[in-house]
């Protein structure tokens, strides 16, 4: 009688896997639960496994996969089933992501200036001049016809 309802156990067990992880992740729950619970244990390790869906998803699984199989040595191998298909069943479940580019329309959160390590703005940046300073031991300088030379022994 076991093998003619065991089929049935696998996908119950991994849509329960997927829903719990998901309520737990992304939803609020009833009367706010899984938020509140999310943000009692935000700065500890169970904070930090709630903040992953898949990692979520593992220790959800673990105890359903009792409900599949109560064999030692199938429960391993049902226990990361469960827990894949809970990640397939969220990556179906998510919106696509869509890249747009903005066409002549600026942000004023997006950086436009130049790069860091570049000189301030309104200061014209010095020419290097490698005979006023000395050269480090181990680098290398560009000469004027392109070619490197090594400043010495590296340590």
């Amino acid at each position: 009688m076991d093998a003619e309802i065991a089929w049935w156990r696998l996908p119950v067990a991994a849509l329960a896997t997927w829903l719990l992880a998901h309520l737990l992740v992304v939803e609020e729950g009833p009367f706010d639960l899984a938020a509140r619970l999310r943000a009692g244990l935000r700065t500890g390790a169970l904070g930090r496994v709630l903040d992953c869906i898949h990692c979520t998803s593992l220790w959800v699984a673990a105890p359903l996969a009792c409900f599949v199989t109560t064999e030692p040595g199938l429960w391993w191998a049902v226990w990361l089933a469960l827990s894949g298909a809970a990640g397939l069943v969220h990556r179906a479940t998510e919106p696509p992501v869509t890249l747009q580019t903005l066409q002549g329309e600026t942000d004023e959160l997006l950086w436009t200036g130049p790069g860091p390590g570049a000189e301030p703005a309104g200061r014209e940046p010095e020419p290097p001049d490698s005979a006023s300073r000395p050269l480090r031991r181990g680098t290398a300088t560009a000469e004027p016809d392109g070619a490197a030379r090594f400043g010495g022994p590296r340590t």
